[in-house]
């Protein structure tokens, strides 16, 4: 089983910065993928940015350039820089991670964390 814990969400004025980290523990061999998802209100779950073991990095087009994602692999966390936010980057944020139960496991499991909200205030 693996639990991720997530900080960093709050309420920002349009403009502003926010920085979110996400620790990932468990008895697992690896995190492959570690990112973060975003719900707002009324809509689905999307996909923010993700990045694996080795930092290839993907980034949703509406935050490129805004959003960093970074990881430490010695430390299994993952951290969502987040600039010049928007009123549409409100909503909660999900911490993830597709890990791998042991060295030889080919099936990936995808965790989440409970969510932190970020509200951008115009």
């Amino acid at each position: 089983q693996v639990h991720l814990v997530e900080s960093g969400g709050g309420l920002v004025l349009a403009g502003g910065s926010l920085r979110l980290s996400c620790a990932a523990s468990g008895s697992v061999f690896s995190y492959d993928v570690m990112g973060w998802y975003r719900q707002a209100p009324g809509k689905q779950r999307d996909l923010v940015a993700s990045i694996t073991s080795s930092t290839i990095t993907h980034y949703a087009d509406s935050v490129k350039g805004r959003f960093t994602i970074s990881r430490d692999n010695t430390k299994n966390t993952v951290s969502l820089q987040m600039n010049s936010l928007k009123p549409e980057d409100t909503a909660v944020y999900y911490c993830f991670t597709t890990a791998r139960r042991t060295r030889t496991s080919v099936i990936l499991t995808t965790y989440w964390g409970q969510g932190t909200q970020v509200t951008v205030s115009s």
